[in-house]
């Protein structure tokens, strides 16, 4: 396997650990975060990893929208 395959895979899979909290950030699931205790470690922390691992660039782009799209609303 290539390096760049197994970096690219961690970093996502750290990246995945890391924005769970913030799932709700990335357009992914609901709107509002989740209480402590929902859903299970496979429903979840598990899942959410996995799609990361795979598709972390796509999920940071949605997230600095998100972002963007917040700053702009406050100042409104």
């Amino acid at each position: 396997m290539n390096w760049t395959i197994v970096l690219f895979l961690a970093a996502g899979a750290l990246f995945g650990l890391v924005s769970h909290p913030k799932r709700h950030l990335f357009s992914e699931g609901s709107t509002r975060p989740g209480r402590p205790g929902e859903g299970g470690f496979a429903e979840s922390r598990l899942w959410w990893t996995l799609q990361c691992a795979f598709l972390w660039p796509v999920l940071l782009g949605a997230g600095l929208y998100t972002l963007a799209v917040r700053r702009c609303s406050r100042r409104r």
